[in-house]
């Protein structure tokens, strides 16, 4: 029966020691995800190229100008398309990597959101550029889906939470990047080409790359064993395993085989059954909050460094500084990932970024705010990857993307109207009333997951799912 090929495979996979092989793969996935945190990131690093390109008048924003009666103007509704592009691509195609696969669904959602993006430098109108933003939101949705629920399926449990950790300092370390070329490019116009554009252009070119390398990247052992597909199972787990056995030398530790998963079910409504309805209540809320604080500071770091006072070319250049920090949150984890339990690494996370907020919106030097802007970046990426596998380690293979795309599509949900809350609050009471929106916001998922948030440290995943 597949169900027990399933857990047959599962025990293999989660037997494996530290290894080149399984890190290959993990690196592979990683370099994937890249360039979608790029087009995720570079939103808030090329805003002010794209307000002085004219592209946010009513005239040029055609139907989107409408929603300014909900108070979504100006650059507000490119950030309002990114995440309702997110929002749809999760929601309805979230369900496409449980179906077809992770493998061809992570690839090709690569190359369908390289593409729009790619077409989206060239509109001359916010309408244009708006509508393409949010297709290309759609794409990249489902890949952030994807390798969630591909690393979850095939890192062993003891290495997990670092495997999550490896993978977020990897696609994190574009974050300067983009914030460099921001810097260097969005103020001028090389070869009469607006430099927002340049910087949008060379994400995709990078992406295209990266793609080429991706393809060895194999399919999910526990999918294919769990669909029926036992040889293919079979062939990926037993390459893995001869990889690992020529680079350490030593046979490999006899499987201990957690219970079986089974076959039968894997609709939606599952995730609402009463084995995982508090799980998926709790991500949903939780994902809805640090959606706040994450992207409320991330998205809007220029911005919210003019308001305190500093000029637009020192916004870019300090924003630079900030940004060199995301990597190294991930990296930090690496030294605990797996030694703490991951809710506990969420909850102080959200913690540090409540604070650190409340703090940026009080001082006035330049040096203290690049030190607290650093401060919550290390924190808010900290909470990134462990949440990201804690959400990936709730469910079970049958559903797991799928449940991944719902309790996520509440924070691409949260984000599209975060970006016009913060906008309104910056507006209204400044830099303060953005910073105590952000920690409450805080508060609410540390109450959430502290609540109820199961354990998970070291278990297998069907452990976890039994």
């Amino acid at each position: 029966m597949s169900e027990i090929a399933s857990a047959r495979i599962a025990a293999r996979l989660d037997r494996l020691p530290p290894s080149r092989a399984v890190w290959t793969i993990v690196i592979l996935i990683s370099l994937g995800g890249v360039f979608e945190f790029y087009d995720l990131f570079f939103t808030g690093y090329v805003a002010p190229g794209m307000i002085k390109s004219g592209l946010f008048t009513p005239q040029s924003l055609g139907f989107f100008a409408a929603l300014d009666s909900i108070k979504i103007a100006g650059f507000g509704t490119f950030v309002f398309s990114t995440f309702a592009g997110l929002w749809f691509g999760v929601v309805l195609l979230g369900h496409l990597p449980d179906r077809f696969g992770r493998r061809p669904v992570f690839t090709w959602s690569l190359i369908w959101y390289v593409a729009c993006t790619a077409i989206m430098a060239f509109q001359r109108t916010g309408e244009m550029l708006n509508i393409w933003r949010f297709i290309a939101g759609i794409g990249f949705a489902v890949q952030l889906v994807t390798i969630d629920t591909y690393i979850s399926e095939l890192i062993p449990g003891a290495e997990r939470g670092r495997a999550f950790s490896i993978n977020q300092f990897i696609t994190f370390c574009v974050v300067p990047v983009v914030a460099l070329l921001a810097w260097l490019l969005v103020p001028l116009r090389p070869f009469d080409f607006d430099g927002w554009r340049w910087v949008v252009l060379i994400g995709s070119i990078g992406a295209g790359i990266v793609w080429l390398l991706i393809r060895r990247i194999p399919e999910s052992p526990r999918w294919l064993a769990l669909k029926g597909r036992v040889d293919e199972a079979e062939a990926v787990i037993s390459t893995i395993e001869r990889k690992v056995r020529a680079e350490t030398g030593l046979d490999l530790p006899q499987p201990r085989q957690e219970s079986t998963e089974e076959k039968s079910g894997g609709r939606f409504l599952e995730i609402f059954s009463a084995t995982y309805r508090k799980r998926t209540l709790m991500l949903s809320v939780f994902n809805m909050a640090q959606v706040i604080g994450f992207y409320g500071f991330a998205a809007w770091v220029p911005t919210l460094l003019i308001a305190r006072g500093i000029t637009l070319t020192h916004s870019l250049e300090y924003s630079f500084v900030i940004a060199i920090a995301n990597p190294f949150g991930p990296l930090l984890g690496t030294l605990f990932a797996d030694r703490v339990e991951r809710k506990l690494q969420i909850i102080l996370g959200l913690v540090v970024m409540g604070l650190a907020m409340l703090a940026f919106s009080q001082v006035g030097s330049a040096a203290l705010l690049i030190a607290l802007g650093v401060l919550f970046t290390l924190a808010a990426n900290v909470m990134s990857y462990a949440y990201h596998s804690y959400q990936a380690e709730l469910y079970p293979t049958r559903i797991r993307a799928r449940a991944i795309g719902f309790v996520y599509s509440w924070s691409r949900l949260a984000a599209a109207f975060a970006g016009l809350a913060v906008g309104y609050f910056l507006n209204a009471g400044g830099v303060l009333a953005v910073a105590v929106f952000i920690a409450i916001a805080m508060v609410a998922g540390i109450a959430v997951v502290g609540m109820f948030g199961p354990t998970t440290k070291g278990m297998a995943l069907e452990r976890i799912n039994h």
